[in-house]
């Protein structure tokens, strides 16, 4: 049993023997007591004046000198107003990092075969492009959360649809064939994506060229737009795709390979990964077919033009267009058909979308529909909005070929990484080859707690120079810590000391260690609201507060050089599982922690 639960039953018990009231522990309000006042926890005894009869400061005072002589946990007590601030024993906080201490993956529940089954989509690449910046915020936010749920007890299913067909991919296509001179990954040295992401941008560039033409001999942008030879070529072959022409086909399936292959390394080396990958060309004809068969119940309507919609004015929203006049689908269409064969393939309690919050409005609309047809998670889907991510120079577009991309982003990162560890001295005496994982593990930890300590629905500016500061509320300040403790717990191996299963209680530590085990044990109840909240950032931001913590008993306190056998074994216990938090922390943010740095 915890502390707060035995001192929450004292109290109760206090409460009947004093004036003689049965009261619900749901009624007794234990909080962290504030940094200002003395004391570990802090007891609201308001709800109880009624009982007592009595002022504020008389029931605190009563209550207090009760627990005193009651509760073994209770060493001490003040009373500032109606707040009473209780000292708990040395011994409780022994016991209690005893406790954290026989248990390997402390704040972490496994999932069981009747745990609920939470599917969780991000990333959607396009496969006309590589991914960019703001993919990179969509990866690490989606592949964060499903560690938090799963460390949550879900059973967890990480997905990801790819956008592989439409007139976006027509248009890479097109411009590969016109003036690509038969160009693959091999011949260029390119990345696959890269590859097809500057046919993209060369088909862009030739449009442009084209309309301006165009609009000088006096037409609107639209009509040139309309009007190009280029736009009505990659029209064309959309259409030739969708009858399913060989040759534009066989020409779509060699370009995508070389695309997957490209997404493939950069999700590896983000550390990123899938359980079931779904494809919108498997699935825009699903959900043709599912819009057809809302469309025999009366659930949508035709109109004259042959178009389909969804009336959705009595729910306070728009008409929702399902299906075009030439019946081709539109993003909404296909979002059904993919709910559908997920649904088919996995018995999914709940649905999580990881998609900026640009598409609001698309996920409000969605969720209705998937309903109105029958899906059981469609009422209780969630969209995981979360903010733009730009650089201090501005926004990024991928159109002009400025986009902010991924891999240079990360290899960027690990550059500067070794640069700023061997100004340090940080990576003296490592092999080569050691160097190099550790300048990979705080590239990109820098690069993932940067963008994961925010609260995702901001909007946010990603500073590369400043997340690599040793220093700070930063990925590398939490490794170097971790580190650090590696470092300390060698050390003790080294001069044989092991570290036993548990402690005895009968001797007395500092307020700075017993504040120490007080936020250890506090990371249970984090990671279970960042699981109930949908927040990786309340579990960087605690990672921080922990390690900070730490590095100030580290300074203050000597560890091996101290001359207390027991206070020596504690501290080392108690580092230890400092360091076994810390890593279970990052682990659920997908930032690696080196032992050595």
């Amino acid at each position: 049993m915890g502390i707060e639960q035995q001192i929450t039953g004292s109290v109760v018990a206090g409460i009947k023997a004093l004036y003689g009231a049965d009261v619900d522990t749901a009624q007794v309000q234990l909080q962290k007591t504030k940094k200002e006042f003395k004391g570990h926890l802090t007891l609201v005894v308001f709800p109880f004046l009624r009982i007592s009869k009595k002022g504020p400061e008389q029931t605190a005072q009563e209550l207090g000198e009760y627990l005193v002589q009651h509760e073994p946990a209770v060493a001490n007590f003040n009373v500032i107003k109606g707040f009473l601030n209780l000292t708990v024993a040395s011994g409780c906080w022994i016991g209690l990092l005893n406790e954290l201490n026989a248990q390997p993956h402390y704040g972490i529940r496994t999932a069981t075969a009747d745990s609920p089954l939470v599917m969780v989509e991000y990333s959607s690449p396009n496969t006309n492009k590589p991914l960019h910046l703001g993919h990179v915020r969509n990866n690490l936010l989606g592949y964060s959360l499903a560690q938090i749920l799963a460390a949550n007890g879900n059973r967890v299913v990480k997905t990801n649809i790819v956008n592989d067909r439409g007139i976006h991919i027509c248009k890479s296509m097109l411009a590969w064939k016109k003036w690509g001179d038969g160009a693959t990954p091999e011949s260029t040295g390119k990345k696959g994506d890269h590859l097809i992401g500057d046919f993209y941008v060369l088909f862009s560039n030739k449009l442009k060229e084209e309309t301006a033409a165009l609009e000088a001999q006096g037409m609107t942008k639209e009509e040139a737009e309309a009007a190009s030879p280029l736009m009505q070529e990659a029209r064309e072959m959309l259409r030739k795709w969708e009858t399913g022409d060989a040759e534009v086909r066989s020409l779509w399936k060699m370009m995508n390979d070389w695309v997957y292959a490209g997404f493939d390394e950069t999700y590896k080396l983000m550390g990123v990964s899938f359980d079931k990958i779904y494809y919108e060309s498997d699935t825009y004809l699903e959900g043709k077919a599912k819009v057809l068969e809302g469309l025999d119940k009366g659930i949508f309507y035709r109109r004259e033009d042959g178009s389909v919609w969804a009336d959705l004015t009595k729910e306070g929203l728009d008409e929702k267009l399902l299906l075009r006049a030439d019946g081709t689908s539109v993003y909404m269409t296909q979002d059904i058909g993919t709910a559908k064969l997920r649904f088919d393939d996995y018995p999914i309690n709940k649905m999580i979308y990881v998609v900026g919050n640009e598409q609001n409005y698309h996920f409000q609309v969605l969720s209705i529909l998937l309903d109105k047809l029958g899906f059981e998670f469609g009422k209780g889907l969630v969209h995981f909005s979360y903010g733009m991510v730009e650089l201090p120079e501005g926004k990024m577009k991928s159109r002009e070929g400025t986009v902010v991309d991924a891999d240079d982003l990360m290899e960027e990162m690990i550059s500067t990484a070794r640069e700023t560890s061997q100004e340090l001295g940080k990576l003296d005496g490592l092999t080569k080859e050691e160097a190099e994982n550790i300048a990979r593990m705080v590239g990109l930890g820098a690069l993932k707690y940067f963008l994961l300590k925010v609260d995702p629905r901001k909007n946010m500016t990603f500073n590369p120079k400043e997340s690599i500061d040793f220093n700070g509320n930063t990925g590398p300040f939490i490794q170097y810590t971790y580190a650090r403790i590696c470092s300390v717990l060698r050390k003790a191996a080294e001069q044989g000391i092991t570290l036993p299963a548990a402690l005895p209680t009968d001797f007395e530590i500092s307020e700075k260690e017993e504040g120490l085990i007080q936020l250890l044990a506090n990371f249970a109840s984090v990671v279970k609201e960042a699981g109930d909240t949908y927040s990786p950032a309340l579990i960087a931001n605690y990672t921080y507060d922990l390690v900070k913590e730490f590095n100030q008993f580290y300074h203050d306190y000597s560890i091996l050089h101290e001359a207390d056998e027991r206070l020596k074994t504690f501290r080392l216990m108690l580092s230890a599982n400092v360091a076994k938090v810390v890593k279970e922390g990052m682990a659920l943010l997908g930032i690696e922690v080196p032992e050595r740095m």
